[in-house]
């Protein structure tokens, strides 16, 4: 079953610093191919303007590039709010969230993109990999919402995208960050 489209939660079990307490939106996901998504709450210090001015005003609040993923960090993923029903030349849209596309960066933005946002890297499963992981619960699969990738507030949405599942997940968005401090 493919969870192209869906976010990827970690777990308190996952506390390597590049993804404890990260949000991933999936961008593909196939057992044949792996997966490849985005971490949606590691703003960079970068904004975007500096690094691709033409599509700055675009970016919401906070508008800097993502530090996406571990994997090929000096290349751009752009993911576009859209507005329209249909592909164009300068995105496709995302299965399992058709308010998201990936937006290509060299073409004009189309009318029926609203919004960017710009992410440095990605993260990347090889086949099974990810399946592997959901196993060992180190991820929750878990639904989108169309504002998700464009929060004003990457902080907080770990723990928001959490409390909005309902028992017992809600639960987990108070657990603190090192539990032996507590």
């Amino acid at each position: 079953m493919s969870l192209q489209g869906r976010l990827l939660v970690a777990t308190p079990v996952l506390t390597e610093e590049t993804f404890s307490r990260t949000v991933i939106q999936l961008l593909q996901h196939s057992a044949d191919d792996g997966a490849l998504g985005v971490v949606l709450n590691r703003p960079s210090g970068t904004a975007v303007g500096d690094v691709l001015p033409g599509w700055a005003l675009l970016a919401p609040e906070p508008d800097v590039v993502f530090l996406g993923g571990p994997v090929s960090e000096t290349s751009a993923i752009c993911l576009g709010r859209i507005t329209g029903s249909a592909e164009s030349s300068s995105y496709a849209c995302v299965p399992g969230a058709p308010w998201l596309g990936t937006v290509d960066l060299d073409v004009d933005a189309s009318p029926d993109v609203e919004e960017v946002r710009v992410f440095a890297g990605y993260a990347g499963w090889s086949p099974g990999q990810l399946e592997a992981e959901l196993e060992q619960d180190a991820w929750w699969a878990i639904d989108p919402l169309p504002g998700d990738c464009f929060t004003s507030a990457p902080e907080l949405l770990w723990r928001q995208v959490l409390r909005r599942q309902g028992m017992p997940l809600a639960l987990v968005a108070s657990y603190p960050p090192d539990p032996t401090l507590n």
